[in-house]
């Protein structure tokens, strides 16, 4: 209908004029930043980002002090050293020396007697970035001898997290003035206003010469779908699952491109979780939930299995070769040595999980039952019962990577050990990271075919290469994946039956959180086996898996039973999640992906660049969704 794209027109002007107000709203803060970095210079101390100055003054004659640092977040850690104060030479002028020190969490500052090596104070503080501050040592004469650390803001640091807080807000509002506007839509005489507005020679111009295309769905428009889709008898489309996929994969385009820079938006040191730890299992838990729905789809239409198997085949060795390539850049770098080419990957764990679930569904599938097709009726285990093979071998796998984890010799290490090696351990195993995870790929891969710069390297000092998507944590991946099978059969097996389907997702969420909880103890390093992105632990499939069915709580009868919502934007990159994920890993470093930014060192700038570069990827793939064009292997 004319109106409708009208409408779309509108919604593109309220996203452009949100870009530039989103700009101009993050580029208050420049004079304020720059002022306080070049306060910092003049100490002789260049600050970084997420760093502040802090400026040690030593009042105690003739007594030389080390001063050490430890991040709250660090667990375990061997103090490091941050800095040495000589001491005082006459009373009232004390020594003084600058230091930097990190923002991003609690800093924990321990001052110790150089000469006697004993402690003299220690303090835990959350500095803020570019911020300026003074900590005073001296003598108190109270008729103890007494020596006191205080600490004194002498320039108050920026609020880094207030670029977050616009693109928030103006995000917020896009999304209110969509909402409203579809509401407008959706009022018979609106439509009849919008519809004489636009009445002219020059719109039915436009109209006839696109009579007989098919329809084409706005950005934020109908729910109408390809006509692919139309061919396809059981089962059908259901828009919540592209929704989800795409939402875990716009979420992975903004943190692959860095997040603004920010720590939460940066994988978990260790053990613990940030935003940046959800997106991959999210997508892995969804490509499951779309192995059962299409696999029942294409042998409902007559497929053979031998046949299907050999289509299954193909796409995990094309995943898994197109991983390699996109993990091995060499375009800056210069020719890529063999001996240097890392071998696992994301893709490479995709293609892995996805043929061994795949395969596994292939061996055991059963035709879905009349009585839950026909007559809405359905046994209220049987989208379990009819998976028990399935199961039983997913429970087997459950149980190899517990018994490598924690009965796996690893010369060196504890058996058992699921710490980041490094300082951490207070030092004992600086070799050990990741325990037999990591000694497995060592062994199998070889040093230097796994990732070289693992998370943990930055705050336990990591001496060691480790690889997140190894050999170890694909078993869990697996079943993560499984449990997106299982997501998949509840809306298959209950399909229409939405209360069902609510009763089993709400059941799969409690079941599994509640399988965190003994396992975390609720808490982040305490537990018996942590949440662990690094590890894939068990724990961390159970929590993001919990996450994932409250997710489809939420998007189903949003989306697909009462169509509150058509899962715009992340709808469309969902439907093509392959070419947008291997585009954005491929494009990351080219113009408009990135830019030359005026100050390396802002938060804001970099926010700037990483939403700008993840908006032009959501733009593309609708492009491609009204253009019709899907990519798939």
């Amino acid at each position: 209908m004319s109106w409708a794209r009208a409408a779309g027109r509108v919604l593109a002007a309220l996203l452009l004029a949100a870009s530039a107000l989103s700009a101009a709203l993050l580029a208050s803060g420049d004079a304020l930043e720059r002022g306080t970095r070049g306060l910092d210079k003049k100490r002789h101390v260049e600050l970084k980002m997420d760093q502040a100055l802090l400026l040690i003054h030593n009042e105690l004659l003739g007594t030389n002090l080390t001063v050490y640092w430890n991040s709250e977040r660090c667990y375990h850690c061997l103090p490091q050293l941050l800095g040495n104060v000589s001491g005082s030479g006459e009373p009232g002028k004390p020594s003084m020396a600058p230091v930097a020190v990190s923002t991003q969490h609690t800093s924990i500052l321990q001052l110790n007697d150089t000469l006697e090596e004993k402690e003299v104070c220690r303090l835990k503080y959350k500095f803020g970035e570019f911020g300026n501050y003074s900590l005073l040592v001296k003598h108190i004469h109270n008729g103890v001898n007494e020596t006191a650390c205080d600490l004194v803001v002498n320039k108050n640091p920026v609020d880094s997290n207030l670029p977050v807080c616009i693109a928030f807000l103006v995000g917020l509002a896009v999304i209110i003035a969509v909402c409203f506007l579809r509401f407008l839509l959706s009022l018979d005489d609106f439509n009849n206003w919008i519809s004489k507005a636009i009445n002219s020679r020059e719109t039915d111009r436009l109209i006839n010469s696109e009579l007989g295309s098919p329809s084409r769905a706005g950005l934020f428009g109908d729910d109408a779908q390809p006509e692919v889709w139309r061919l396809s008898a059981v089962p059908p489309r259901l828009r919540c699952v592209d929704t989800f996929r795409g939402l875990a994969l716009i979420l992975m385009v903004f943190v692959n491109y860095g997040g603004g820079k920010y720590w939460y938006f940066k994988h978990a040191s260790w053990n613990g979780l940030t935003v940046a730890d959800l997106v991959f299992p999210w997508f892995v838990f969804i490509m499951g939930s779309s192995i059962f729905l299409s696999m029942t789809s294409i042998l409902q239409r007559g497929c053979s299995k031998f046949r299907l198997l050999g289509k299954v085949s193909w796409r995990s060795f094309l995943l898994i070769c197109i991983g390699i390539v996109i993990v091995n850049p060499n375009y800056c770098l210069g020719p890529l040595s063999w001996d240097k080419v890392r071998i696992p990957g994301v893709l490479q764990r995709l293609g892995v999980t996805y043929f061994v679930v795949a395969v596994l569904e292939l061996l055991f599938a059963k035709p879905v039952p009349e009585n839950c097709v026909s007559e809405r009726r359905c046994s209220c285990l049987q989208d379990i019962t009819s998976s028990w093979p399935q199961w039983l071998v997913i429970l087997m796998l459950e149980g190899v990577w517990l018994a490598l984890t924690f009965f796996l010799p690893v010369p060196g290490c504890p058996t058992g050990y699921l710490g980041p090696g490094g300082i951490g351990d207070l030092g004992k195993y600086p070799n050990c990271t990741g325990g037999a995870a990591g000694y497995i790929d060592r062994l199998l891969l070889g040093d230097d075919h796994i990732y070289q710069h693992p998370s943990s390297t930055v705050l336990y000092h990591t001496a060691v290469a480790y690889d997140p998507e190894g050999i170890l944590g694909t078993i869990n991946s697996i079943v993560m994946a499984f449990l997106g099978v299982q997501a998949g059969k509840i809306l298959l097996y209950y399909k229409d039956q939405t209360k069902d389907i609510l009763i089993r997702f709400t059941a799969w969420w409690c079941f599994l959180g509640l399988i965190s909880v003994v396992l975390t103890k609720v808490s982040e390093n305490e537990g018996f086996i942590p949440v662990n992105k690094n590890l894939w632990s068990i724990s961390y499939v159970t929590t993001l898996s919990s996450f994932a069915f409250f997710i489809l709580l939420i998007l189903y009868p949003i989306v697909d039973v009462k169509g509150l919502w058509t899962g715009a934007p992340f709808y469309y990159p969902g439907m093509n999640s392959i070419l947008v994920y291997v585009g954005h890993e491929v494009f990351k470093n080219y113009f408009p992906f990135q830019w030359r930014l005026q100050d390396n060192q802002s938060h804001k700038e970099h926010l700037i660049q990483n939403i700008v570069a993840t908006a032009l990827w959501v733009l593309i793939a609708y492009i491609l969704y009204r253009k019709k064009v899907f990519w798939k292997i």
